[in-house]
């Protein structure tokens, strides 16, 4: 799972998992390795941030695990500590935001420094297509109409935006070289079609869903009655199934076409109680996040038994592509000799029901996929030749996760 958001800070709070939870839940879930993000904000040092991250995750991971670093404030001494990342620290892959003005937001002339950057020093960047600063304004309008439920967290962030936002990335990185770009967590119909065009033309773009974009919807989750709809906030928004495009089939049919490479989960787990309750009477203030790391790999089978995506293309969009995308393979994404044996066993004729009683190690007071049935189940996961999930038993230990150094994307033209 090369999205993940172990401790973030988020509006105020912190995500609820830890790194020994987090990866623990990943391990029942049938996730060897995760790539979490160490973050700069505006006024940090980037490699003092990585630092901060290092020391989160050190000793207490039960699986591997690697770090992709965020840079919320883009200068000259940022840039340059994005080559001795490159070059020192196996950090090949660099986020930045479009959204969340004032807190990672970089404009079209810190992204085009960063890109160029990242064009010499052979990097991957990373990021988070939505117009922030137009969502801000329409943010503000819903607040000043007292349309303060969770559901208009969705309105306020339209598909438009995120395919505009998809679009003037694609741009950007042609105009710095044919830079790789990895959008994330893609939702919209409009985004994924800017992404394939920029694919049929060659550019080096790639992109990743997540299973809330291919399940999840708007009046289903977002619009249910009273506070509930929190529970689903995340951003891109759950998306509506009355919008213009079929978002959800649109998604499921770029997965099939390799439009999109990868399914990540963006986890970032928030409890109802004291945190995602933070936003009552105010969407705006919803710490923003889902939790799935744990059900990845049985949301996307699901689909295979949907018939959306072939078995291939399940362990393809989890684990091998993830893998050549982020510079870890044959390290990882592969059953060979000489890789390590990180295997998940997967039992197609099992059931499994999710829920907060039913299979559950996620650090949440909810579970994000109450009550969502799967034809088939976990059997026996390994990391590097050691059992750690066996007989509905967790057998692995808070330590046993190593550091991953990454080498650069394998996927360029």
């Amino acid at each position: 799972d090369v999205h993940t958001h172990m401790e973030l800070p988020f509006g105020g709070t912190n995500a609820s998992d830890t790194f020994e939870t987090g990866t623990t839940a990943a391990a029942w879930g049938g996730v060897t390795t995760i790539v979490d993000f160490a973050v700069q904000r505006y006024g940090e040092n980037v490699q003092e941030s990585l630092a901060t991250w290092h020391k989160k995750a050190e000793g207490n991971c039960s699986i591997d695990y690697a770090f992709h670093q965020i840079i919320g404030g883009i200068d000259d001494q940022a840039l340059a500590d994005m080559d001795y990342l490159v070059k020192n620290e196996g950090i090949t892959s660099f986020k930045l935001f479009m959204a969340y003005p004032g807190v990672f937001y970089s404009d079209d002339g810190q992204i085009l420094r960063a890109m160029q950057q990242a064009s010499n020093n052979g990097s991957t960047i990373m990021m988070h297509a939505e117009n922030g600063i137009a969502i801000d304004v329409l943010v503000q309008q819903h607040i000043a109409r007292g349309e303060t439920d969770p559901k208009y967290h969705s309105y306020s962030r339209p598909s438009l935006l995120e395919g505009e936002a998809t679009s003037r990335a694609i741009v950007l990185s042609k105009v710095a070289g044919n830079v790789p770009l990895y959008i994330v967590h893609m939702s919209a119909s409009e985004a994924l079609n800017a992404l394939a065009e920029a694919r049929h033309e060659g550019l080096n773009v790639f992109a990743e869903t997540c299973p809330q974009y291919l399940y999840m919807t708007l009046e289903d989750h977002l619009a249910k009655p009273g506070f509930e709809g929190a529970k689903y906030v995340c951003s891109p928004p759950i998306r509506s199934k009355h919008d213009k495009h079929n978002h959800h089939a649109d998604l499921w049919k770029g997965l099939r076409m390799n439009e999109l490479a990868v399914v990540s989960t963006d986890h970032c787990p928030f409890c109802m109680k004291d945190q995602k309750e933070l936003g009552i009477g105010n969407f705006s203030k919803i710490p923003n996040g889902m939790g799935s790391v744990e059900h990845r790999m049985e949301l996307i089978y699901q689909g295979v038994v949907q018939g959306e995506i072939s078995l291939e293309r399940w362990v393809e969009t989890c684990s091998t592509s993830p893998a050549r995308m982020f510079g870890m393979y044959p390290q990882k994404g592969i059953i060979a000799p000489g890789s390590d044996a990180d295997i998940l066993v997967w039992d197609p004729n099992g059931k499994t029901t999710i829920g907060i009683n039913d299979k559950h190690h996620m650090n949440m007071d909810h579970s994000s996929w109450e009550g969502f049935k799967v034809d088939g189940k976990v059997d026996t996961v390994l990391s590097r030749g050691k059992i750690v999930v066996e007989n509905d038993k967790f057998t692995g230990t808070k330590g046993h996760g190593k550091f991953i150094r990454r080498g650069l994307c394998q996927y360029l033209n």
